[in-house]
């Protein structure tokens, strides 16, 4: 894991916070949410074990808040198996060559994600113009361009297992990004849905900073792809999760998370998706 790794000529320092950055929520015993600045990483793994991965890498110069993290819940020294990432876009693989370089673990992510993983293919470009909030017509600034991995990255394994969390399997839940997945555990219908869709109107910054508790569908100024996001949204429905981490937003368990879920499902088009810009 030598090779020379990089990050998009693009990539910048984003001046985004919310009121809930730096705080942690536990799901599960071994499942945690951490929010930082405006996204959220997971961390899955019993505490003190050493035994667990990372999901999603952050907001970019967030490495050292990561690794100091992980040592304050797993013991000092502790390195995750490997990183999972539910997509490649900025926000979520922000700090990831810095853990890279540092824990020498591999990273996982599904197939059609590679090529903006590799440093081969750009993002499209988010759309300022998409009907939204203030985070929509800022979103010009967010960079597109592929980072490079090499050979650190790897993809998850076709038959829907995840290395690592045996209790755990990815599905493929397209439409913010082509190889966008998400983590499900059958035993306790705990999801990790990464941007799928979000507790939070992410593209609304008063919302986003006071983090507003509320279930929409995935980022505007991102997402390229309406009809998959809408099925994936209904794929992830139908599974009826207790308990959810989104890439945006604040954990939601229960009643409040299945009543919210299936108005999602059942209204994307009303709800969601946006009545105009330049990926409808």
């Amino acid at each position: 894991m030598d090779q020379e790794m990089s990050y998009g000529s693009d990539y910048k320092f984003i001046p985004a916070t919310s009121i809930g950055s730096g705080v942690g929520v536990t799901v599960a015993p071994d499942v945690y949410c951490h929010t930082i600045q405006i996204v959220n990483i997971g961390l899955i793994g019993a505490p003190k074990s050493n035994e667990f991965v990372l999901i999603d890498a952050g907001m970019q110069g967030s490495a050292d808040d990561i690794i100091s993290l992980t040592e304050e819940r797993f013991g000092e020294g502790s390195r995750p198996k490997a990183i999972l990432l539910t997509h490649g876009h900025f926000d979520h693989v922000g700090a990831i060559i810095e853990l890279v370089e540092h824990w020498q673990v591999p990273v996982y992510a599904h197939e059609q994600e590679l090529p903006f993983l590799t440093g081969k293919t750009s993002y499209l470009e988010p759309d300022p113009t998409v009907e939204g909030g203030m985070v929509a017509k800022m979103s010009a600034m967010f960079p597109n361009e592929p980072i490079n991995l090499g050979e650190s990255v790897q993809a998850l394994p076709s038959d829907g297992s995840i290395p690592f969390l045996p209790e755990f399997r990815w599905i493929h839940t397209p439409g913010h990004s082509p190889g966008h997945v998400s983590f499900f555990r059958d035993s306790d219908r705990v999801l990790i849905a990464g941007d799928a869709f979000v507790t939070v109107r992410q593209d609304a910054l008063y919302k986003v900073l006071i983090q507003e508790e509320e279930i929409n569908g995935p980022p505007r100024y991102f997402t390229t792809d309406w009809h998959a996001a809408w099925e994936s949204v209904k794929r992830l429905e139908e599974l009826k999760p207790s308990a959810a981490i989104t890439g945006h937003g604040v954990p939601m368990s229960g009643d409040h998370l299945s009543n919210g879920l299936q108005k999602l499902a059942n209204q994307f088009d009303k709800v969601a998706i946006p009545d105009y810009g330049k990926y409808i």
